[in-house]
């Protein structure tokens, strides 16, 4: 069984060394939209693999940073990331370049360490992201499953927020919690205890 989250986003890139010359060599946008799908061992204790409600904290978040967000490769010019980062309050620097497909496997790169970092307590079991759709338009996606993972060469320090998009978070130390969470494999995101109306 899977459950499936639906997330929205607008933002500009280039998406460097494709094929389309308009993609490679121009600043443009798309309006973006995430679908994120969990999956567990077994359903909590509301009888759901996880209340939609948990999504709309951390992975909201992260997700929601992209938004009216200017995403670039790292490995861009010096002069062109400050030239952004200098007329810009929100951008990401990607250690990948910003295609649909790096999109799809960061959020599921990132939202797996967001699991894990979870206290659950309402009786869920595993709960696992399973698979990440990014629509980069109306007519083409990119899908990422929890498999892709191994293509990942990067962590999450390479991965640069701006101070502003980071301040916008509902916790804005979200992040740095996080990556201090991965590096020490402890949890840092708590879910609040359920009172059971009824018991079973």
């Amino acid at each position: 069984m899977k459950i499936r989250k639906q997330f929205k986003f607008c933002s500009g890139h280039i998406v460097r060394n494709c094929s389309s010359e308009r993609c490679r060599k121009s600043m443009h946008g798309h309006n973006y939209v995430v679908e994120v799908l969990f999956t567990s061992d077994k359903l909590d204790n509301g009888d759901m693999i996880m209340d939609f409600g948990l999504s709309k904290g951390t992975i909201k978040d992260f997700i929601d940073g992209f938004d009216h967000c200017w995403q670039m490769w790292t490995k861009e010019s010096p002069e062109f990331k400050g030239f952004i980062k200098e007329n810009s309050d929100r951008w990401i620097e990607m250690p990948t370049s910003p295609s649909a497909e790096q999109y799809s496997l960061m959020f599921l790169y990132v939202i797996d360490k967001i699991i894990k970092a979870t206290d659950f307590n309402n009786g869920e079991g595993n709960v696992q992201v399973s698979s990440v759709i990014v629509h980069e338009t109306d007519t083409g996606y990119a899908e990422s499953f929890i498999e892709d993972l191994k293509w990942v060469d990067y962590t999450l320090d390479d991965i640069k927020l701006s101070k502003q998009v980071q301040a916008e978070f509902q916790d804005p130390k979200m992040f740095k919690k996080l990556k201090k969470a991965v590096k020490s494999n402890t949890k840092c995101f708590f879910n609040s205890k359920i009172d059971q109306q009824i018991k079973v």
